[in-house]
């Protein structure tokens, strides 16, 4: 049965570079179709994914053929009987060639006795297999704590964001109560309500395009930047542990084939966390190839 699979991506070249990275297949391996052509959306918001089905082609058997071997030693047969008047020639018995006498084979040595029971019970034990090596992710970097500023003690800036943001998802319809962390170099807030994954989109595309116009929006005017950071329902989090699962999975599929994987293209805080998750591995590297948006991570062996 072949094996096969449904992928997606921005683009119907994006779902088929990620089909191909999950089998581990090249495009000539596979025999491919498309679903769905998808649709970007606006902003990265309310956009479709292309769809596309990726089938693995089945290996054609029908050419291996068993040829016959020819050597000097076998002469090819003619067909056919003997002519006529050919006389029968009396095969005169050949001598007997001297065989040469044997030359003595030289006996095996013997190996010593075990002189204890130990040393028996070591050479009756089979080898140990030798262990392939398995990724292990290093160690994530400990999240700060989210502590919400009270109202009056926010800032004239966390104030027009948090304004600015309420007034974006109720045009979304989908309000939300906003809480504000406000840092001199760190602007966090955190979503919570009802139908939040909204907000978070397809791989939490919609929610990383709120958060750029937020800070577009506050940054707007000021000389120093102010890092914008916006989440709902711990979805960070959860997606950075998702991440890492990820890079150790292809990075073992990368160990086992002994060829190169290519990740699907990633914003570049997500490439940043694969980055992180592979650094002390001492088998593979990563490096990212592309332009934005479709910049992805590579992972090769060392």
């Amino acid at each position: 049965m072949k094996k096969s699979i449904e992928a997606s991506g921005k683009t119907v070249k994006d779902a088929i570079q990620s089909g191909l990275a999950e089998l581990g297949c090249t495009l000539d391996e596979v025999e491919t179709s498309v679903i769905d052509m998808g649709s970007p959306g606006l902003f990265g918001m309310f956009g479709k994914p292309a769809k596309v089905r990726l089938t693995v082609k089945e290996e054609d058997h029908s050419f291996d053929i068993e040829m016959p071997v020819f050597t000097l030693d076998q002469p090819a047969q003619q067909g056919g009987g003997k002519k006529r008047g050919e006389k029968k020639r009396r095969e005169e018995p050949k001598a007997e060639a001297a065989q040469p006498e044997k030359a003595e084979e030289p006996k095996p040595k013997k190996e010593p006795k075990p002189r204890n029971r130990k040393e028996k019970e070591k050479r009756e034990e089979p080898a140990e297999p030798k262990a392939e090596p398995v990724t292990v992710a290093a160690p994530a970097e400990p999240a700060a704590p989210f502590v919400e500023t009270p109202e009056e003690e926010l800032s004239d800036t966390a104030k027009r964001a948090r304004d600015f943001l309420s007034g974006l998802t109720e045009r979304m319809r989908v309000p939300a109560q906003i809480a504000v962390s406000d840092g001199s170099e760190n602007l966090r807030m955190v979503l919570s309500g009802e139908n939040m994954s909204i907000l978070i989109g397809r791989r939490g595309e919609t929610l990383d395009a709120i958060q750029y116009l937020t800070s577009l929006n506050v940054n707007r005017g000021r000389e120093d930047y102010l890092r914008v950071t916006l989440d709902t329902e711990n979805y960070r989090a959860k997606r950075e542990e998702a991440l890492r699962k990820l890079a150790v999975r292809m990075a073992n599929r990368a160990k086992k084939s002994g060829r190169r994987v290519a990740l699907e293209p990633m914003n570049p805080n997500e490439r940043r966390i694969l980055h992180s998750a592979l650094q002390n591995d001492p088998d593979v590297t990563t490096h990212s190839e592309g332009e934005e948006p479709y910049r992805r991570v590579i992972i090769t062996l060392k």
